[in-house]
């Protein structure tokens, strides 16, 4: 089993950044893949961007150039910077940890941008 415990998710306005972290622990020597989705109310859920156990990233359309994930797999932990925050960008952000055969989840944090 893998636990993720988030933090970092706040209220910041237009144009502001924010920091968020993930830290996993239990059986993190399994973990492969590790990344971030968000959810804003109606719509579906997607990816943000994601990170593989080597650094190789991936990142959505929508927030490249803006948004920048990192790794410490010493501390377990992922990171999300995100900068230039948009209106748009308002969700819930939910970290994931990738094992071969299964995926975790974080209890998710609330990113809210103002205008």
């Amino acid at each position: 089993q893998v636990q993720l415990v988030e933090s970092g998710g706040g209220l910041v306005q237009a144009g502001g950044s924010l920091r968020l972290s993930c830290v996993a622990s239990g059986r993190v020597s399994s973990i492969d893949d590790m990344g971030w989705y968000r959810q804003a109310p109606g719509k579906q859920r997607e990816l943000v961007a994601s990170i593989t156990r080597g650094g190789a990233t991936n990142y959505g359309d929508s927030v490249k150039g803006r948004f920048t994930i990192f790794r410490d797999n010493a501390k377990n932990t992922v990171y999300l910077q995100m900068n230039s925050l948009k209106p748009e960008d308002t969700a819930v952000y939910s970290c994931y940890a990738a094992q071969m055969f299964k995926t975790y989840w974080g209890q998710g944090t609330q990113v809210t941008v103002s205008s």
